[in-house]
């Protein structure tokens, strides 16, 4: 029988919290099914533990290890004061102190953020990747010549699609250069990266591990209503709104009509890109493959969207694995991670 263990579930909250925070009424929130999950697999498996939200004051974490001393912390914050450039900054914090915490750590959430750089290292490894350009705010916008329309422009640091919309994706240089514009001025300004659109099945791979991966089966972005002249883009809409999801036909199943060879070559493709960005406890890859089966890597998510109903915990469960297994195996994954 494992050990039962003591778990600290560490949130990000996005205001001011106290020690003794109760935070049921957020837990009883859409925004907070995450925690939610997570707590009540918690509880399933019998795991002692207790929570923590922080916003701005990382001597609230100090105080609560003086009262509760955890054999791990379950990270699921993702943000400080409501910067999610800060993430990485957390879990330094923590591998600082020695404290054992679940997912990635600070160099892997680091390099994933960066989609330039990210993109640049693969590309050296002669994974394939879509061409791009980075235009830093304050920076004339042009469009070097060798960068052909389509393109996606983006931010070039943010997650779960925020700054992409329809408006994306352009097919001028006016397009380019209004939808530049827009991003260094929007949400305080972002830097942003323009890549070239690939048109094809946007596949979702999960991984689980840190030298010794496992591959769970791969999910799919499926586009039933969009017109075949429309772009097929995960835009944020796309992913978070319900209402606009029904009425464009959208849907995250399980990828079909995918050759075994073709499988096992997306699943070692992937393994090598999460060794390479030295991703730790779990993640997804977000690909493209085009009409050849040509595979183009797009970003790489660690700590990806832990809900029962996210990608990530479908791939496990169709693997055999259960949500409460799916949690306690992370969690036991990151007692055991050494941290650099």
């Amino acid at each position: 029988m494992p050990k039962k263990l003591k778990v600290l579930a560490l949130f990000d909250a996005v205001r001011p919290v106290t020690l003794d925070q109760d935070l049921s009424p957020e837990l009883k929130t859409a925004d907070w099914k995450t925690e939610a999950a997570v707590l009540a697999a918690l509880d399933t498996l019998g795991h002692q533990h207790e929570q923590l939200a922080l916003f701005d004051d990382l001597d609230l974490l100090r105080q609560k290890l003086q009262t509760f001393t955890p054999d791990v912390i379950f990270n699921l914050a993702d943000q400080f004061r409501n910067n999610r450039a800060f993430d990485q900054h957390i879990v330094a914090f923590l591998a600082m102190h020695d404290i054992p915490f679940t997912g990635c750590g600070s160099t892997g959430l680091t390099l994933c953020k960066h989609k330039g750089i990210s993109k640049k290292i693969l590309s050296y490894h002669r994974i394939h990747t879509p061409r791009f350009v980075i235009i830093p705010r304050g920076r004339r916008i042009a469009r070097p010549k060798h960068l052909h329309f389509p393109l996606l422009v983006k931010p070039l640091k943010e997650e779960a699609s925020y700054g992409i919309s329809q408006a994306s994706f352009v097919e001028t240089d006016d397009q380019f250069r209004e939808r530049v514009a827009f991003l260094h001025e929007s949400n305080g300004g972002n830097d942003v990266i323009a890549e070239e659109y690939i048109e094809g099945r946007e596949l979702y791979v999960s991984l689980i591990g840190n030298h010794r991966l496992q591959v769970f089966p791969i999910r799919e972005l499926v586009f039933r209503e969009v017109p075949p002249d429309e772009p097929k883009i995960a835009t944020y809409k796309a992913k978070w709104d319900e209402a606009y999801r029904q009425r464009w036909g959208l849907e995250n199943r399980f990828a079909e009509n995918l050759d075994p060879a073709l499988v096992r070559h997306i699943e070692n493709v992937c393994k090598r890109i999460y060794h390479l960005l030295t991703i730790d406890g779990y993640a997804r890859i977000d690909l493209r493959l085009n009409a050849q089966n040509e595979l183009y890597f797009i970003e790489a998510n660690p700590n990806p969207a832990l809900a029962p109903d996210e990608d990530f915990a479908q791939s496990a469960l169709k693997a055999g694995i259960a949500y409460p297994q799916l949690i306690d195996r992370i969690t036991r994954l990151g007692m055991k991670t050494v941290r650099d």
